[in-house]
């Protein structure tokens, strides 16, 4: 599902960058509604009669800019740092950690100094020898529908692909992978794909592609080489939660001999932030989510928000069965994480 965004804002600061220019005539040439903006001025022009239509707009919406490249900031437990070549997602999934971030208008944000913000990783990389520096790509976006406009990510797998002691790890929902298949990485991009079950692909991540669209890409990206994994989340500790046991068997069937040895799993329950929820109930006011309070316990968060947990019992419970079902299932991988 390409990504055509409906309005497109470039900040005058772009234009100085031959991909900032690239993108503007390319967005004007396709009759998409494109404007500049002053370097530091907002993005308005948003349509927003409710806050429901104002977040889709928003989703629907490119800004093309530039990054600063003084400080990275870190990326626990995925990586050392973030690696800022995006912000902002296409997707509608309703329990978006990004629901607490970015607001009621989250539109989707690139940026057009790849090559300064490569060259601050490169000195992060010196800085941290002898040691290995591993840096995240999609902290706060997923990069894949923007890949076609700007080619980031095979710049960034190119890249890493050359350093020694610098390796660069993405993951997403979307399943245009095929520009990136065939690219030097080295196995120095460790290439991840969000998996969930179908009723909660169904229900609660509106816009994203299915889990077998999603296992098909997966299993052309372990062909290619790339060490690759699987986040699955957010994970609902509810009366469907065997349904987990059954898309990982369904994973492993369609995986077959292409699942690399050392496949990795990140496993993550679903929680809330008290902002989150003011922002779901506004812009998806129909939803169904389990955002129960009471029924969680309150846990102070990296950012100082506090988020809403499963209990500790339900949480060592579910641990124990997922580990069992991957050990079962995948021998060979390994679980980076159960939270």
């Amino acid at each position: 599902m390409p990504f055509r965004p409906h309005r497109v804002f470039v900040h005058e600061k772009a234009m100085e960058y031959p991909l900032g220019r690239r993108l503007y005539v390319y967005f004007c040439n396709q009759g998409v509604e494109t404007r500049l903006l002053k370097t530091r001025g907002r993005v308005t022009g948003i349509p927003a009669g409710t806050p429901e239509q104002g977040f889709r707009e928003a989703k629907r919406t490119l800004v093309v800019g530039v990054q600063n490249t003084n400080l990275f900031l870190p990326s626990k437990p995925s990586a050392d740092y973030q690696l800022p070549i995006a912000t902002g997602c296409i997707g509608l999934c309703e329990y978006c950690y990004l629901n607490t971030t970015q607001g009621l208008k989250p539109y989707v944000k690139v940026f057009v100094n790849l090559e300064e913000i490569l060259d601050r990783t490169r000195q992060y990389i010196e800085e941290g020898a002898p040691e290995t520096t591993t840096f995240e790509g999609s902290c706060s976006s997923d990069p894949i529908p923007t890949e076609t406009y700007t080619g980031a990510l095979a710049r960034c797998i190119s890249f890493f692909g050359q350093q020694q002691l610098g390796r660069f790890r993405l993951v997403t929902k979307y399943t245009e992978v095929d520009s990136l298949l065939g690219l030097d990485h080295r196995g120095h991009t460790h290439f991840r794909f969000s998996l969930n079950t179908d009723r909660v692909i169904r229900q609660f991540e509106h816009a994203t592609p299915t889990a077998a669209r999603r296992i098909a890409a997966a299993r052309r990206v372990a062909e290619a080489g790339y060490p690759m994994g699987f986040i699955i989340g957010p994970i609902f500790l509810d009366e469907h939660r065997y349904e987990y046991r059954d898309m990982l068997g369904r994973l492993a069937e369609a995986l077959g001999d292409a699942a690399p040895d050392g496949m990795t799993f990140e496993l993550i329950t679903h929680r809330f932030t008290a902002r989150a929820k003011e922002t779901i109930a506004l812009v998806f006011p129909a939803s169904q989510l389990p955002m129960s309070e009471e029924e969680r316990r309150v846990k102070r968060g990296q950012f100082g928000y506090s988020k809403y947990l499963y209990p500790k019992e339900l949480m060592d419970e579910a641990r124990e069965e997922f580990l069992d079902w991957v050990e079962e299932l995948f021998p060979t991988a390994r679980v980076d994480y159960f939270i």
